[in-house]
């Protein structure tokens, strides 16, 4: 049996279990998701840690009584009827929004019914290990003008051991939350009742991490022969009407008006960088043209939705856009890809997923050009053997996509680098180059990020390493440790020396313990720790401490330089 029908059994025994307790409950909807399923239900007093387990051991006596999953299918007026009857407004709301003439519905035990398409297990004896996980709250629809519901989340397996090694993993994810330990390293905020929800505030520490990554990726760029731009925050909306976004996207954009004229805080940055590629007669000599900016751009995302640096209004992302002939795009689709699992290896990711995303219900372009773009694509995978899933309909609405979504320490998904082909927008735009019977031609558009936006992956490299970033990375990679005021100089001279090799140092002077000083370069997550004593100053030597390994002895400096040197050259954690 699949995953998702388990986890779907599931989420309808859970219904059936709170109906049981609380029969005046209305349901909402209740799938199965990624890592489990939830449930939404509207109840006046919230659902408390004691109303979970009680539900828990109804769940355990429905599943234990091994009943049937029965389907029936219904005329959409006998359905609507039967909910309205059971005073269930919300399935009559999702029943009269179907298109179909005939809905499904399933019945377990005595009297609970359901709304639901399936599929099921054969019966509820199928399930064998689940767990109720947390409540939360969530709006119908996710519209904050509609009712807040209450959200239950839960997962199961097929077996206890997998359920019991999926809750380890969920401890030790509180652990690595970034939410936490963000702020507690001095990286990041973005709780400012002040300025909004959803906005990032860079500290000293996090802007420095941004600075590396940024820095080592346009270095990357420019070594693969990418040109790097960069384009206005705000653009007119009659842009936004030729690029479709005003049409497809709105929702999600914010506007303003400015001398009379309407302009588009910028969800994305390709229409900008079509500007660029127009902006001068192109050659086929001149193809493939690359495009590359870390560009921020505004998102008008819902309340509900907004999770720590996951998902924000207002973010970076590491864009670009190569124009190039047809020929080219399988090489440069493939040069993409090959790209990608570089920069994920650098940082210290190398287990990966990926998905082949189709066209969506709505969509610009022809047919067969959106064929040809998913073909490309396909055939970029193949060639490069890699393993795929077919995530239908779930394209951008101008061309198909490839998603890579790295896997971390704890082997959970996050989406990063994306790569689109787009035949629709240089034909929306215009776009021309001179081939080599003098004749214009449209050139094919590649939209691609590798880390995709710089918040979400900060976010996955501080939960990766649990706040312990690699060497290159660390934003202080040595802290230097006088055991006496007596040592002080000699601790200075040692500072000066490593940021003379580019190594980013700081001192701790203050007038406490050793132990508890080397104790807060542990908490702060520093790599290694350099105490000197006065032993130290007379031979020119360093004792030298690693994160998470202790004493490493005493090393003359120059052998220390050259440890730190051999670690950041070869980015070893």
């Amino acid at each position: 049996m699949e995953l998702d029908t388990l986890r779907h059994s599931c989420s309808h025994v859970m219904a059936e279990a709170v109906k049981s307790l609380w029969p005046e409950v209305k349901l909402g909807i209740g799938p199965s998701i990624e890592d489990g399923f939830y449930y939404d239900f509207e109840k006046k007093e919230p659902f408390t840690d004691k109303d979970l387990a009680a539900i828990e051991e109804s769940m355990r006596q429905i599943i234990a009584q091994d009943q049937h999953f029965v389907r029936e299918e219904l005329k959409k007026e006998d359905a609507a009827a039967l909910f309205e009857k059971l005073n269930e407004t919300y399935k009559v709301e999702l029943i009269r929004a179907l298109p179909a003439d005939e809905v499904s519905i399933y019945k377990t035990g005595d009297n609970f019914v359901d709304l639901c398409r399936g599929p099921h297990a054969e019966s509820t004896g199928a399930i064998r290990a689940f767990k109720l996980l947390s409540v939360a709250g969530a709006y119908w629809h996710g519209i904050e003008t509609n009712p807040m519901l209450q959200r239950i989340y839960g997962t199961c397996f097929p077996t206890a051991q997998e359920l019991d090694e999926y809750l380890k993993n969920l401890e030790e994810a509180k652990l690595r939350d970034h939410r936490k330990l963000g702020p507690a390293l001095g990286f990041f905020d973005i709780y400012h009742e002040e300025a909004g929800a959803g906005l990032v505030f860079y500290h000293p520490k996090g802007a420095l991490v941004r600075k590396i990554i940024e820095d080592y990726e346009k270095e990357e760029h420019l070594k693969r022969g990418y040109q790097i731009v960069m384009t206005p925050h705000i653009m007119q909306a009659d842009l936004w009407k030729t690029s479709g976004h005003l049409e497809y996207y709105k929702e999600n954009m914010y506007t303003l008006k400015v001398d009379d004229k309407e302009f588009v805080l910028k969800p994305m940055n390709c229409p900008g960088h079509i500007l660029i590629y127009k902006s001068q007669t192109r050659s086929y000599r001149d193809l493939p043209v690359r495009l590359f900016e870390l560009g921020t751009v505004y998102r008008r995302e819902k309340a509900g939705v907004l999770h720590g640096l996951l998902r924000v209004r207002g973010f970076t992302q590491d864009d670009a856009h190569i124009f190039c002939l047809p020929e080219q795009l399988p090489g440069e689709i493939t040069g993409i890809i090959d790209f990608v699992f570089d920069m994920m290896k650098v940082f210290g990711f190398t287990s990966v997923g990926v998905e082949l995303s189709t066209r969506p219900e709505k969509y610009i372009g022809s047919l067969d050009d959106w064929k040809r773009a998913t073909d490309a694509l396909e055939n970029a995978l193949k060639e490069k053997g890699l393993r795929y899933d077919i995530n239908e309909g779930d394209g951008a609405f101008y061309g198909p996509k490839i998603d890579i979504k790295l896997k971390d320490a704890l082997k959970r998904s996050w989406q990063c680098a994306t790569i689109q082909c787009d035949f629709a927008l240089p034909k929306r735009f215009d776009l021309r180059y001179v081939d080599s019977d003098g004749v214009a031609r449209q050139p094919i558009m590649l939209h691609r990020v590798l880390l995709g936006s710089l918040e979400r992956f900060l976010g996955a490299l501080i939960e990766h390493y649990k706040g312990e970033l690699p060497l290159w990375l660390a934003p202080t990679q040595v802290l230097v440790i006088p055991i006496k005021d007596s040592v002080h100089e000699y601790a200075r001279h040692v500072k000066e020396v490593l940021e003379t090799h580019a190594f980013r140092v700081d001192m701790d002077l203050r007038n406490e313990t050793l132990d508890k000083r080397i104790r807060n370069a542990e908490v702060q997550k520093i790599p290694y720790v350099a105490v000197v004593g006065a032993r130290e100053a007379t031979q020119g030597n360093v004792s030298v401490r690693k994160k998470g390994q202790g004493d490493q002895g005493s090393l003359s400096l120059d052998s220390f330089i050259a440890l730190l040197q051999e670690q950041v050259a070869n980015r070893f954690s």
